[in-house]
């Protein structure tokens, strides 16, 4: 595997990271039809857990199969498969070494009311299973994020020890946030850098409104005139809330809608200078003939082709 030029630039923020950790992140990043670009497109499946199989997989029936997402990323040319355990399990023979991927180390379920997830994986699972890098939810906001800080942390940490990558997906919600808050440019910035202070070496939020949640922010962001018209100076903005673009930056693809717009949002991360989109039921809830068409547009768009 030869590094580009621009994935040592990448790996040179990383200052305090292994040898070990660094090959890994190289792995994702050189991985697939945008490897060496420093743009990433990754298939993340947690929503069997999040939603229930009947909701996340019941429009396209071959997606109860772990191997068809697997097959999926693969054929796509996708930057890594991220998945909860028993899905990761389920397909690490047949695909070991055709794919980096991310075991989801905490998960939700739709059925409590709680703003929590429960450890479902360990970092020796992630070992076990030849994975590149381990990823955590956290929700800023809810009763239960400190915990959840602090379970990232201690399980980063180790990962990090024994040569892993960390994600991280900071998704605010709870207390006392509004659900258009959520999303609040305000908001998603602030989670962003809170992932980046635990640690992590990519991270995952959602596209930010032009919403302002706090009235402490809105006083600054108008003080300053801090550009957030446009969706890409409001991706630009969450870049900037990450070191200054130190810290690699993916952005969810929500839930299933046209591909039209999924096209103007990859254009948006693009040049708002994001790193890419990490885009699961937008892929997988299509036949897979129209996720690999959907897919082939993305990549282009973050290769500058479209």
């Amino acid at each position: 595997m030869k590094i580009t030029p621009r994935i040592r630039k990448i790996l040179s923020h990383y200052e305090s990271d292994s040898p070990g950790t660094k090959a890994n992140l190289a792995r994702i990043l050189m991985q697939g039809r945008l490897g060496g670009s420093g743009r990433l497109v990754i298939l993340p499946v947690d929503q069997g857990f999040e939603h229930g199989p009947a909701r996340s997989f019941a429009s396209n029936p071959a997606a109860y199969d772990p191997h068809y997402h697997f097959q999926l990323a693969i054929d796509a040319g996708l930057s890594a498969f991220a998945a909860p355990l028993g899905m990761i399990e389920a397909g690490a023979d047949s695909f070991a070494g055709a794919i980096p991927t991310i075991l989801k180390l905490n998960s939700a379920n739709s059925l409590g009311a709680a703003k929590d997830q429960a450890m479902t994986g360990s970092v020796d699972d992630a070992l076990r299973l030849g994975c590149s890098a381990v990823g955590f939810t956290i929700y800023p906001g809810s009763e239960h994020a400190y915990a959840m800080m602090e379970e990232v942390r201690e399980n980063a940490a180790e990962a990090k020890a024994k040569g892993l990558a960390v994600v991280v997906w900071s998704y605010p919600r709870g207390g006392t946030l509004s659900k258009e808050g959520e999303t609040a440019i305000d908001v998603t910035a602030y989670a962003a850098h809170m992932a980046a202070l635990l640690g992590a070496h990519i991270i995952k939020v959602k596209p930010p409104t032009a919403h302002i949640e706090q009235a402490e922010a809105r006083q600054v962001y108008e003080a300053r005139k801090i550009d957030i018209a446009t969706p890409a100076a409001r991706i630009a903005h969450v870049v900037q809330a990450c070191f200054n673009g130190r810290r690699l930056v993916v952005f969810s693809g929500g839930a299933a809608r046209d591909v039209a717009g999924i096209e103007a949002e990859a254009r948006a991360i693009r040049d708002g200078g994001g790193t890419g989109s990490i885009i699961g039921r937008n892929s997988f809830q299509r036949p897979r003939e129209e996720a690999l068409a959907m897919l082939d547009r993305l990549v282009r768009i973050y290769r500058g082709e479209k």
